[in-house]
């Protein structure tokens, strides 16, 4: 048996669904995604440099579908207001999560004496981006969600499969820009007229949290995402992966 209903959620096995959308294009494996698990549905989005890519693909497909946006509180004030800004203009169902202490005392009981930098940057992404993840991921009980990662991001992403059954969240997660490029990307942005995240002009092709250490603009010759956690062997803030925050 390959597919089931579990209480409200749909269930597919993920060598199934695989193969269903093998020869899909990213806007048909969308569709798929909304026609098969329905309001169970969700999508995650950091409303970074190119969001609105997949933001566009899901709305179209389902023009409700909610948004979950973690707001960890160290986010680019830039970010905020564009996130607000394509909430208003594209009528989007944003579900906004933030942490549950204050982010400024956060900072001074964990030693952080430079709000321009982390000395402990797992921890600060463990407890103000992935516990709010987790929470609002319990919340929500999703059948799936779509998540906008590529495979050209890094070396662990390069691994994944378009869907994937996500233990930490007892759903499938389904990466429908799996293959695409950032050439890709940009196509499609532009014939659809869709808008980058503002500090995009400015160098910042991967956006996060706003310490240095978290985000920088690309220097000459880095790829895609050398502006995050620079120096460090850190690639992921632990949202994509099952374990969390600890890579």
């Amino acid at each position: 048996m390959t597919t089931a209903d579990i209480g409200q959620r749909t269930y597919i096995a993920p060598e199934l669904a695989n193969r269903i959308t093998a020869d899909m294009a990213p806007p048909d494996i969308v569709r798929w995604a909304t026609e098969t698990f329905g309001p169970k549905l969700i999508m995650t989005s950091s409303f970074g440099a190119e969001s609105m890519c997949l933001i566009h693909m899901a709305t179209r497909a389902a023009p409700d579908i909610p948004i979950v946006f973690i707001n960890t509180g160290y986010l680019f004030p830039q970010t905020l207001l564009f996130m607000e800004a394509m909430r208003r203009q594209y009528k989007l169902n944003v579900l906004e999560f933030h942490t549950e202490h204050d982010p400024v005392v956060w900072l001074s009981i964990n030693g952080e004496s430079d709000p321009r930098v982390r000395q402990n940057v797992e921890a600060c992404c463990r407890a103000n981006k992935n516990s709010v993840f987790d929470r609002a991921m319990q919340s929500l009980a999703p059948a799936a969600w779509l998540r906008g990662v590529r495979a050209d991001q890094s070396a662990h992403r390069s691994q994944l499969q378009t869907v994937e059954a996500n233990r930490r969240t007892e759903a499938l997660a389904i990466s429908p820009l799996l293959r695409w490029t950032s050439k890709d990307i940009h196509q499609y942005m532009q014939i659809h007229e869709l808008p980058y995240h503002p500090l995009w002009k400015d160098g910042y092709t991967s956006i996060g949290c706003n310490p240095e250490t978290c985000t920088r603009p690309l220097s000459d010759g880095e790829d895609m995402r050398g502006g995050r956690w620079s120096g460090m062997d850190k690639k992921e803030c632990g949202i994509h992966l099952d374990q969390g925050a600890g890579i």
